[in-house]
């Protein structure tokens, strides 16, 4: 197993934001973490990436324990965050921006490897790589932010909300190289993302988040089927992408 958390919990002073949070991620497996605002997955995330310490449980990654450490070591250990809001460089051009994802290698070729690979996944980089990242567009940001992480070599990728903002179009076309970076390259990729439509088409490993707690768990193929996460999640019962919020506060049984 790559990446094992076992019942991590994180605290914002008094309040608990996330709860006896356990899951995994395999090798070369994307998984898809759902929920609506508020639910944790943020939180989760940064926790794992030591960006906020947890108050308990264990975060191990490739059989070593990280809680505790600073976010730069996570990093080197091969576990990358793109967090939500892209945070690129604005005022360094996009070429600037991709090769700072690659500041602690010191393998040249692999460098100039994985620049090439970056920019055939993402042409529009390549076609903009003079131009200052603060210039470009949403979209052309996002995908900026993603082939910044991949330049640092991570054997786990981490994204928050990579659809925030996007069209439904442009959404599609940044799941898609993130299922080929994937088949390409072996990487994992841990997901958390409110388009849970998007998500579980890609995915192949789901766990939905509900006040701070897990309460579902499954292949992303199966999650799909489940009657309550059609309502809840996918429009099913009529109520939109999270449905009819109420009577999924009301109704805990899953099926």
């Amino acid at each position: 197993m790559l990446l094992e958390v076992r019942n991590l919990e994180t605290w914002y002073g008094p309040v608990a934001a996330i709860r006896g949070v356990t899951l995994s991620v395999d090798q070369a497996r994307i998984v898809a973490v759902l929920g609506a605002n508020g639910a944790g997955k943020t939180t989760l995330l940064n926790t794992i990436a030591g960006v906020i310490d947890p108050f308990k449980g264990k975060v191990v990654f490739e059989g070593a324990e990280l809680q505790g450490l600073d976010p730069d070591r996570v990093a080197r250990r091969g576990l990358v965050l793109v967090p939500e809001g892209r945070q690129v460089y604005p005022f360094l051009s996009v070429r600037e921006n991709l090769l700072m994802g690659a500041y602690a290698r010191r393998d040249r070729d692999g460098v100039a490897r994985d620049l090439e690979r970056v920019e055939r996944w993402f042409p529009r980089l390549k076609e903009r790589r003079a131009q200052m990242a603060g210039l470009m567009s949403g979209g052309e940001q996002q995908m900026l932010a993603i082939g910044r992480a991949f330049m640092s070599a991570p054997r786990l990728l981490m994204l928050d909300e990579p659809s925030l903002g996007l069209s439904p179009l442009l959404t599609r076309e940044i799941f898609g190289i993130i299922r080929r970076i994937r088949d390409e390259t072996g990487t994992a990729v841990l997901v958390v993302e409110q388009n849970a439509a998007v998500a579980l088409a890609h995915g192949d490993d789901g766990y939905i988040m509900e006040l701070g707690r897990v309460v579902a768990a499954d292949s992303c193929a199966a999650l799909s089927r489940k009657r309550d996460v059609r309502e809840a999640y996918l429009g099913g019962g009529g109520g939109g992408l999270f449905g009819d919020r109420r009577r999924w506060k009301r109704r805990r049984t899953w099926r």
